[in-house]
């Protein structure tokens, strides 16, 4: 694929993260840490929109990630990483800390 191609795709990937992102954000207003615990579907979604932005940042081009060295792209994939193979378990400490 072509540079000016993979460009537009890492566009896109970087609108899909920030959206998700800002809805991750949206979910936990007026929410506190201790409400991640008892809220089941606060838990789905701010697993799922953290795995959604990991997804998106594994595919965006080295290039992109090159001109772009200050996102920790790395530990971006690698938390979702975390998230999806963690054997049903997901640290709440550290979903709520990501998403702060």
């Amino acid at each position: 694929m072509g540079g000016g191609m993979s460009r537009h795709y890492d566009q896109i990937r970087h609108r899909h993260m920030l959206d998700h992102a800002t809805e991750a954000v949206d979910l936990t207003r007026d929410k506190r840490r201790e409400d991640l615990d008892l809220e089941r579907l606060l838990q789905l979604g701010l697993v799922r929109l953290v795995e959604i932005i990991g997804e998106a940042s594994a595919k965006v081009s080295e290039e992109t990630r090159s001109r772009h060295s200050s996102i920790a792209w790395r530990e971006i994939v690698g938390t979702r990483n975390r998230l999806i193979h963690g054997n049903d378990f997901v640290d709440h400490d550290i979903l709520w800390q990501t998403v702060q």
